[in-house]
């Protein structure tokens, strides 16, 4: 069982949505970007190539600075989100990443750079993310 927040999490979720084809469809699909994923005080940053999640790295907050744009929550939120795709097999309303970013004065995804063009790869790509972390509901998850 992974534990969350970790890279061997990310990579058994990676596992997942690389080899599923349902994940390819309904507004997923190609996705190039490098995405940085804060959870509290951890960070990791995911690259997307093509169809799949090629790498997940843990990450320093400086490395922030060279993501296209990253998604901030406290750890209790992530949990949240995660538990509630585990329990419905994808996320519901209340917890989707487009529901979660419109919920936030300051939005859920977010970049130090100040690049629009990149910080919207987060809109271009959000159902492929969504994809991505419902793949999750698929795994056991402890929270660490």
């Amino acid at each position: 069982m992974a534990s969350f927040p970790s890279v061997e999490w990310f990579d058994d979720v990676r596992d997942i949505f690389n080899n599923e084809e349902s994940f390819r469809g309904g507004g997923g699909g190609q996705c190039n970007c490098v995405a940085g994923i804060k959870v509290g005080k951890h960070v990791f940053v995911l690259t997307f190539e093509g169809f799949e999640c090629t790498d997940a790295q843990k990450a320093s907050l400086r490395d922030l600075d060279e993501v296209d744009f990253y998604m901030d929550m406290g750890a209790l939120e992530w949990q949240a989100m995660l538990e509630n795709i585990r329990k419905n097999g994808h996320a519901d309303l209340g917890y989707t990443l487009n529901t979660l970013d419109l919920d936030r004065t300051e939005g859920l995804a977010t970049s130090k750079h100040g690049d629009q063009y990149r910080e919207d790869l987060f809109f271009r790509y959000n159902q492929t993310f969504q994809y991505f972390f419902d793949a999750s509901a698929r795994i056991k998850t402890e929270f660490g």
